[in-house]
């Protein structure tokens, strides 16, 4: 087994667990190397306590998990097959306590599980699986550092697209392109350009309104690459900006930047929300930042930990996270400046490079 399986190996039995059911395509990426979109079609990695882990693919991606697997153990269904006659098989009736991913497992699901496992009690092991996901490996952080560098290179080519007159939406086609012809899997999330008083919505949708002088215009993008993310945010003048846009921009890059000194190890997560909080504040603009001030990036582009005022969890090395402070009023504009972060033992290595100072574009 491989070093992750013996580490859920240890861990179940730490947590008395006879068996695991991991169904999340991106845990069964990282548990066995097999990447795959099962659509409705059954995914499953059963895992029983001190034996040789089991994957169970739909048929018609057997030969794809085969070259793909670190597990030996492959077994298929077809679209007229019940794959949990294959974990009856696996499992058989012995088992006690069976941990899932709860927030993975769908009612029906659930019930189908029940009704062939019968096992006496379910554990959620989300917290198990979040607790290895959180430190990222030399390959994690390279894998995302490739992710971050395809996304820089998306903005700066797709800069070369604005001029006054251009729509959001326009924009969006355009680097949604670029992501792919640059060797991207794809955006991420949803590809964010907003303009003028747009920039005020921190979850705007890009739309049909056509770029003018004088605006804010605001880019939130990222893209999946070799099974991890990126996410960037920059926020660029479009001529001359008025002195109240301005001063917004100097507030959030400080924001930005204060935010960053303030991670290290063993710091609490709340104390890098305050300390960029404080500079917005201190500008008069505390309600106009409404939002955490980060979250965790890796396979998912949302995950563990959440940066926000009231999380006391600590800093730990390895953790990969967003610091995006912002500031948005209605009717006039907006500003968000993201970066992503590595915590590393002496403090925090910015894993995003793409310029922060204010930039006049168009």
């Amino acid at each position: 087994m491989t070093d992750r399986l013996l580490q859920l190996d240890i861990k179940m039995k730490q947590q008395g667990l006879d068996a695991l059911l991991i169904t999340d395509p991106k845990h069964v990426y990282y548990l066995t190397g097999f990447a795959s979109d099962p659509h409705e079609r059954f995914l499953g990695l059963a895992l029983t306590q001190g034996e040789e882990p089991v994957l169970i693919v739909p048929a018609l991606d057997a030969e794809a998990a085969h070259a793909a697997s670190s597990v030996q153990h492959i077994m298929t269904h077809s679209d007229t097959d019940s794959p949990y006659t294959l974990l009856k098989q696996q499992f058989g009736e012995r088992i006690q306590a069976l941990g899932v991913e709860k927030d993975q497992l769908t009612v029906s699901r659930f019930e189908l599980l029940q009704d062939t496992l019968r096992a006496q009690s379910y554990h959620d092991v989300g917290a198990m699986l979040q607790s290895m996901r959180v430190n990222k490996t030399t390959e994690e952080i390279s894998r995302m550092k490739h992710a971050i560098n395809l996304i820089e290179e998306v903005l700066r080519q797709g800069l070369t697209r604005v001029q006054v007159g251009v729509t959001e939406i326009e924009l969006v086609a355009e680097l949604e392109y670029l992501m792919k012809k640059l060797g991207a899997d794809g955006p991420s999330f949803e590809t964010m350009v907003l303009s003028g008083a747009n920039t005020a919505l921190p979850h705007g949708t890009a739309g049909q309104r056509k770029i003018q002088n004088g605006d804010l215009l605001m880019f939130d993008m990222g893209v999946f690459a070799n099974g991890y993310a990126s996410d960037i945010t920059r926020t660029f003048a479009v001529g001359d900006l008025s002195k109240e846009l301005t001063t917004i921009y100097n507030t959030v890059l400080n924001a930005n930047l204060q935010g960053i000194q303030a991670i290290r190890p063993g710091v609490s997560l709340a104390s890098i929300d305050t300390a960029a909080r404080k500079v917005i504040d201190l500008a008069g603009y505390g309600p106009q930042f409404m939002h955490r001030l980060g979250h965790g990036l890796g396979m998912d582009v949302h995950e563990y930990p959440s940066v926000h005022g009231n999380n006391m969890d600590l800093v730990q090395t390895g953790m990969i996270f967003t610091v995006e402070p912002g500031i948005y009023v209605p009717g006039l504009g907006g500003v968000r400046i993201e970066d992503d972060i590595v915590v590393t033992e002496d403090g925090v290595v910015v894993l995003t490079s793409f310029p922060k100072e204010l930039t006049i574009i168009g």
